[in-house]
Order: C-alpha cells, then structure tokens, then sequence
C-alpha cells in the first residue's frame, strides 16, 4: 500500500492529459469526529499516541487493535489515514450536493478496517465512513468490491442495513481474508436476518478477463435491477490484475476496466475508490486507464514522459499481459456460482424505502467556491484559496493556446518543477483565453 503508487498514478494522469477534462480538488484531513461516526474514539486516539517499537515490546493497546503485523504502527500513521478519510469524504460531499455525478479518490477503498481493528493493510475504513455520508441524502447506496480480497469490513459495517447492499468478486479459499464464500454467506444471513443485502461471488485462481466479465456482468444487472441503487460505490483494487505480488488473478487493464465501464454506463452518481495493488506499475496504469474510461476517454499505449517513466521498461506501454498460468475457473463451476448467485439476488427486498430522517449536520464542509466575479477581479498578489488553486490545471502567466484540441490530440507532458504550485505550467488559464478572445474580436 505504498503512497508512491498515487503519485505514480497522479504522474500518469497529469502528462496524458486527463486533468484537463476532471476537477481535481484537495480535501481536508478527516477529523476525528467524522472518523468516529463509524470507529471507536479509544481506537483512533491509540493511532494518534502510540510509537513504533519492535515486536516484542508492543503494548496491550496495539496489540488489541491488531496494529502490528500486517498493520504495523508507522510514523504518519494517523495523518496517512485522515487523508485517505478525508479524500472519500469529499467525494461523498460532492455527489450529495450535487456538483459531480463522478467522484474519484485513489488513495482511498481501504476496505478490510473494522470498527476498531486495522486489517490487511488498512486503518481506518474511508469506505463505510463514504457510505455513510451518502446516506444522509440517498435512499439505497449499492457497493461494489473488484478487488482481490473479499471486502469484509465493509460487509460486516452494513449488515444490519438494508440500505446498503454489498456486492464483492474476489479470489476464495486459502487467502486472505479467508471469508467471503458462497455458502457461508447464506447460513450466515439467513439465519441473523430475514433477508440477503450482501452478496459474495467467490472465485478460484487464474481467473481471465472473459470469463470475469461474463460473471460481473450479469450479476451487477440483476442487483441494480433488483435494489434499485441511488448511488454507487466502487472499490477499484487493482491486486486482481494478472502478476500482482499478492494476488492470484489473471485480469488485464481491458476486463478490469470493462467492469468500470459496465458501471459508468448505468448512468448512476459514482465513487471510485482504489484498494489493493501492489505492483505498484501496474496500480498506476490501472487507475490512470480508469480515470480515462470515467470522462469517457481512450488512452494511446504508448506512455507519456513522466517523472516514474523508467519503472515501465522495458516496454513503456499502458497494457499489460496476462500470465500464461491455468485458468482454475472451470466453466462448471462459474455456472454453478452465477446460478446461486443470482437466486441469492432474488430473495433481495425489492427497493428498499428509507423512513422520513432529519439530515444531520455536514461536518465535513469540502469545498465552498469563490465567487466568479471575486476570480475574475483578483489580483496577482492576492492569495486564493487552496481549492481554487487546485483547480487551474494552466498557468495564468502565458498565452499559448490549447494543446491537443486542434493537433490530432496530441499531449503536452506534465513535468513537476521545484516549485510548489497546483498549476500546470505552459498553458493560459481560462480568464487569460478569455480576454485574449475579447482582444482578438476587436481587432476583427
């Protein structure tokens, strides 16, 4: 889970240009408060105080809050996690009110965290804590899990609620997190509640990219048919590629990204999460292809020059290939699994209703934007705020016309300068175009 994998993704994004057809913004960190909505308080101060030591002389806290192993405590550990918290949240924020129908956060999708345990990799769970916030103002939230592991702390988070309906493909049998099977999933349901909001494709090893889609596909048809979502959440974990150091699946960035695609296209309000990957490549190249497919974009194969450019020799394409390993799946079995699946999906209540609430406070206040004639004014030497200055993807100091609008697409590379600035150098802002067009009418 090292964060280098979202600077390499950010890396690919900016020099393919895609940050010219998203708003990028930058939240503010999770407070404690907002992360307690789901997580023991006791839990997220012992994240705060406790230090790194060596295994043997870990505390009783950390040792009952599972911080060490695959969760060891770490210098930054609480900072990491509200950031991660605080990405999602802002996602929530904007779909809720209405400012984007897709929102996307990379360093999120940590979904093995409970309520006061960290689990497989993960801290503090900005999934449940995402869904959450969108409940304040959506009926029915649908989650959807394309990571390896089976998403268990999401499931378990909303198994008392039929508000929330959790859908996870992962790899099944000896693997972490060890649930996640069909049959436990019935019993288990069945016999705490009297109907199935979760729902668990297990698969066995090597799987492909067709024999993937042909599962995902029908399954996601049947559910959203059936619940009737108001908004989706999808965890993207990209460890279900093929090579992938802790994974055993076989996918390629095309079924992976044809799953993505098959969600966008329900034309329903959208948060895109990351998770699991680690080759950290591969992760970059997933994301940056899934950031594409979200506006709608085809990327070349060809990669662009970028400051990780060497960590994708020797080829230095966007693609990859699957293994030549053995395909686990047999076709029995896939029919067997989809069948049970979808008689799981029936016994679903068909679109449950929420009961008149009262709304609860925003805490998390994301973004409040600045007037447009108040940018339109301002000064050189005025200091805007963060969010606004995340958001001018050109350098308002020159005047060099659009890039890749009339030159058969070509993209400019984006490459990081010394300077700390969240704009893009070699490009005129939106204000420079306009009044350069004004300038150009005169003259005509």
């Amino acid at each position: 889970m090292k964060p280098r994998r979202i600077g390499m993704t950010h890396d690919l994004v900016m020099n393919y240009g895609l940050y010219r057809d998203i708003a990028v913004y930058r939240p503010r960190r999770a407070t404690v408060a907002e992360m307690a909505r789901f997580h023991a308080k006791d839990y997220l101060e012992s994240m705060k105080t406790l230090c790194p030591v060596p295994e043997d002389m870990l505390s009783e806290k950390a040792t009952r809050y599972n911080l060490h192993g695959d969760c060891p405590i770490f210098a930054g550990m609480n900072t990491f996690s509200s950031i991660s918290a605080g990405g999602t949240l802002g996602c929530a924020y904007m779909l809720n009110t209405r400012q984007a129908d897709i929102a996307i956060n990379w360093a999120g999708g940590l979904h093995h965290a409970k309520k006061a345990e960290a689990s497989g990799f993960c801290y503090v769970n900005d999934v449940v804590l995402g869904i959450l916030e969108l409940l304040k103002y959506h009926e029915r939230v649908l989650y959807v899990d394309i990571d390896c592991h089976h998403g268990d702390g999401v499931e378990e988070a909303f198994y008392a609620t039929d508000r929330v309906l959790t859908v996870s493909f992962h790899q099944y049998g000896d693997f972490f997190p060890y649930s996640g099977s069909l049959k436990a999933i019935i019993h288990q349901m069945h016999s705490i509640f009297k109907s199935l909001f979760a729902v668990n494709v297990p698969f066995r090893s090597g799987i492909n990219d067709d024999a993937y889609v042909a599962v995902f596909e029908p399954v996601i048809t049947h559910v959203v048919r059936r619940f009737q979502p108001d908004v989706i959440v999808l965890q993207c974990g990209a460890d279900s590629l093929a090579g992938d150091r802790l994974g055993g699946l076989n996918l390629t960035l095309k079924g992976h990204g044809q799953c993505v695609d098959f969600i966008r296209k329900l034309n329903i309000p959208l948060l895109m999460l990351g998770g699991g990957g680690y080759t950290i490549r591969n992760v970059a190249r997933c994301w940056a292809n899934e950031t594409a497919i979200a506006v709608g974009r085809q990327l070349p194969n060809h990669l662009p020059p970028g400051l990780y450019y060497e960590h994708y020799a020797p080829n230095y394409q966007l693609h990859i290939s699957p293994l030549d390993i053995r395909n686990n799946n047999t076709d029995d079995y896939l029919n067997d699994v989809t069948a049970q699946v979808l008689e799981n999906i029936e016994s679903i209540q068909i679109a449950p209703s929420a009961p008149i609430h009262t709304v609860e406070e925003d805490l998390f206040i994301a973004f409040s934007d600045t007037d447009a004639c108040d940018l339109e004014m301002a000064t050189a030497d005025q200091r805007l705020p963060a969010h606004e200055t995340d958001r001018m993807i050109e350098h308002p100091a020159e005047f060099y016309n659009e890039i890749g609008d009339d030159n058969g697409g070509q993209y400019m590379p984006y490459m990081p300068t010394r300077e700390v600035t969240s704009s893009s150098p070699g490009h005129a802002s939106p204000t420079t175009k306009r009044f350069k067009a004004a300038e150009e009418d005169e003259h005509h």
